[in-house]
């Protein structure tokens, strides 16, 4: 499971005194660990885990932005850093032709037509997705199927 490579990487880390990895973890297992109290478990399964580093990662680039914003530009580059070690845990991102036949592939098994569908569609499409794309693309390349008027960004 996701939780316990974290956690051997984390020790792994505190051996090899990399601080930068140690605190980046340490935050991250802080964080699972407030997840799992909120949902009364005592382990998150790898896709509530994947769910709490995109969290995190997302704060990251929130905070590179308003790094770069501020010409703090050594602050922004320790958040990359933070960023490309939270970003080894996630699966490998899903190419976007596969994304789209996805797409196709539960539109027309459930038959959708227009964007009524759409929430029927995101469900089923997420499944098969698991955290291997991310959700704003998956969302606007459903939005485009089930609308096709309407322009996206690709």
């Amino acid at each position: 499971m996701l939780e316990e490579k974290i956690l051997q990487d984390y020790k792994e880390a505190m051996k090899n005194r990399d601080e930068l990895k140690k605190s980046v973890l340490n935050f991250l297992r802080a964080d699972m660990l407030n997840v799992a109290i909120a949902r009364k478990k005592n382990k998150l399964d790898d896709e509530e885990t994947i769910a709490v580093i995109r969290k995190q990662i997302k704060a990251r680039q929130d905070s590179i932005e308003q790094f770069t914003k501020g010409a703090r530009q050594d602050l922004a580059d320790k958040e990359q850093k933070e960023m490309e070690i939270l970003k080894s845990y996630l699966p490998k991102e899903l190419p976007m032709e596969e994304i789209k036949k996805i797409i196709d592939d539960a539109v027309g098994a459930l038959g959708a037509q227009g964007l009524k569908d759409m929430g029927k569609v995101m469900k089923e499409v997420t499944q098969k997705i698991a955290g291997r794309a991310d959700g704003k693309i998956v969302s606007e390349l459903v939005k485009a199927k089930l609308q096709p008027d309407v322009k996206t960004e690709e």
